[in-house]
């Protein structure tokens, strides 16, 4: 795949980020007056585990989320707080390439519907010790549990009336 770069909104003709999740920064002249290089930047990763870089302007350090310029960049992504997020497809925090990146809702990217799963159904999972379906929701960060069942669809049922319940108040 061809590389593509395109200024980082707010730091247009200072910085830039490819579609295969590259930073650079331009040749310019800094606020003291010194002649900056063009050259990559190298990621940081932190506690978080996704690749960031920081930006300089005028004289004020900013850090960025690398998958974040990407998707602004490359998916029209506007962020808007936890209603949209970036999701990495392949799980590799580090892979910010624009073919691994998607925009999906907070609760989309939260139930891991992506992922392999021993249930079809979000919120169900089948539980070896106890030969049974097991139905848990996530309420603010927290689990809650929501009982054991002899089949999956019921155990689903119990998540979906727990969700109405949630909607309702």
């Amino acid at each position: 795949m061809e590389e593509i770069w395109k200024d980082v909104i707010g730091y247009e003709r200072m910085y830039q980020i490819s579609n295969l999740g590259n930073v650079k920064s331009l040749r310019r002249y800094n606020s003291r007056g010194n002649l900056v290089k063009e050259k990559i930047l190298k990621p940081n990763t932190d506690s978080t585990k996704y690749s960031s870089v920081c930006f300089c302007k005028e004289g004020i350090k900013y850090k960025k989320m690398i998958h974040q310029l990407v998707a602004i960049a490359f998916l029209n992504h506007t962020p808007c707080g936890f209603k949209l997020v970036v999701n990495h497809k392949d799980f590799n925090r580090l892979n910010n390439h624009i073919n691994n990146l998607e925009i999906v809702t907070a609760r989309e990217n939260a139930n891991f519907k992506h992922i392999t799963s021993t249930s079809q159904y979000v919120g169900v999972s089948w539980d070896k010790s106890k030969n049974r379906w097991v139905s848990n929701i996530s309420i603010n960060g927290k689990q809650k549990y929501l009982g054991i069942y002899k089949n999956e669809i019921d155990a689903h049922l119990a998540y979906q009336k727990e969700l109405t319940v949630l909607i309702k108040q």
